[in-house]
């Protein structure tokens, strides 16, 4: 048995996800009665993410902030403003895709009776009263609002406090991200119990209306590394972009879709700065940084699957809070967990600025595990190829000033 449990394990999480996902369609089309024993494996999955998932961010953004350190002298700043910036575009476009073509999604029960904010008043005024939030009611009740300000304060307040304190924090937060990858590991049951639930409940057609998802997930991400991240590398260097682009995509996009962890990617990434020649006591910081705050396919897979549990429930997103969920998707995501499926975890955070209940958005989340084989891929390729890129794009731009400089002066 432990022979087996061992080999099983062993099998990448993609592929156990699809076996999850292909017995899960297999039960529920031959034997669609039994819905009671196997749709529970949903329920426990959804349940274990929705107990966890508050204080993983608690514990995450506090010790980031905590062991923030200052006074190194490198390019850094560059590099991290391109981060933000390119996360935040990436979460603006997600928000305008998601209203070019807004998606729907088959939610079980407990949907009904969702009353909508009046407008970005009464979000704003929800919002504000979510951030005085008292930080443990907070994180009982799923207050992500309230989590991330507390989590924010105490990480600044424990700036200067003992290392051995900073460093209990770090373990703390690393023991409970190590809790949320054995949860994770069990998606493949999960799933399978939430695919078995809805196409029994639903029928097929339910599930195949997940491309449409999949596509805008993609679609989006697409556009920010083919379109966007060229315009912003052709900003800084003034020359064709798409070499450049190309080659972070190929040789870092290409391992970190398979192996779906930035940080898992983090070696590769080092080796292609080195292969670009750029300055070792930058991308020695930049790469592993940005495998944490660099989050641009996070910030669009947290604004598309929002907006879409908007669409469903009938919310109506002004203009107003559209700006406010590309903002926030982008500083949430930059929280987001370094495990597979770690964006998924603050979707709740996002749809809580519609007035979104929980249980609903926890529902939303096991949606995004199951077409999480495709978009958890896309979304790491997006992530890790932009670290190395924003790195190159900071550094050429720094030397092309630099010379330009040196002429004017000569």
């Amino acid at each position: 048995m432990k022979n087996l449990v061992n080999k099983w394990n062993n099998i990448s999480l993609v592929k156990r996800i699809i076996v999850g996902l292909i017995i899960g369609i297999t039960l529920a089309l031959t034997i669609p009665d039994a819905v009671a024993p196997i749709s529970i494996l949903g329920s426990l999955f959804v349940g274990a993410l929705k107990a966890v998932a508050p204080i993983l961010v608690f514990f995450l953004v506090m010790a980031a902030i905590c062991q923030h350190k200052e006074g190194q002298k490198t390019n850094i700043k560059s590099i991290v403003m391109l981060y933000l910036v390119g996360t935040l575009i990436a979460g603006i476009v997600a928000v305008i895709g998601s209203f070019l073509f807004p998606v729907t999604l088959t939610l079980t029960a407990g949907a009904e009776g969702v009353t909508p904010p009046g407008g970005v008043g009464e979000v704003l005024q929800t919002l504000l009263m979510n951030v005085v939030d008292n930080p443990v009611n907070a994180i009982a009740n799923a207050n992500y609002i309230g989590v991330l300000t507390w989590a924010v304060v105490l990480g600044l307040a424990l700036k200067n406090s003992a290392e051995s304190t900073k460093k209990v924090i770090t373990n703390v937060s690393d023991a409970i991200s190590q809790a949320v990858r054995w949860v994770i590991n069990l998606a493949p049951f999960g799933i399978m119990g939430l695919v078995f639930d809805t196409i029994a409940t639903s029928g097929i057609e339910s599930l195949l209306s997940y491309g449409q998802l999949i596509g805008l997930l993609v679609g989006c991400m697409a556009f920010v590394a083919l379109v966007v991240n060229p315009i912003i590398v052709f900003i800084g260097i003034r020359k064709n972009p798409y070499p450049l682009v190309l080659k972070c995509l190929k040789q870092s996009g290409l391992t970190a879709f398979f192996t779906r962890s930035s940080a898992a990617n983090i070696p590769v990434n080092m080796e292609l700065c080195e292969e670009l020649g750029l300055d070792s006591d930058t991308y020695s910081m930049s790469i592993p940084l940005g495998a944490t705050i660099n989050m641009g396919g996070a910030a669009i897979t947290i604004s598309v699957l929002a907006l879409a549990a908007a669409h469903t429930l009938g919310v109506q997103v002004d203009i107003g809070t559209a700006i406010i969920l590309s903002v926030l998707s982008a500083v949430s995501a930059c929280g987001a967990s370094g495990v597979a499926g770690g964006s998924l975890l603050l979707v709740p955070l996002a749809c809580s600025l519609f007035g979104i209940p929980n249980e609903i958005a926890m529902q939303v989340v096991g949606v995004g595990f199951i077409v999480g084989v495709i978009q958890d891929s896309c979304e790491t390729a997006l992530n890790s190829s932009t670290d190395v890129l924003y790195t190159a794009v900071a550094e050429l731009a720094k030397s092309r000033k630099e010379k330009s400089a040196a002429k004017k002066s000569a």
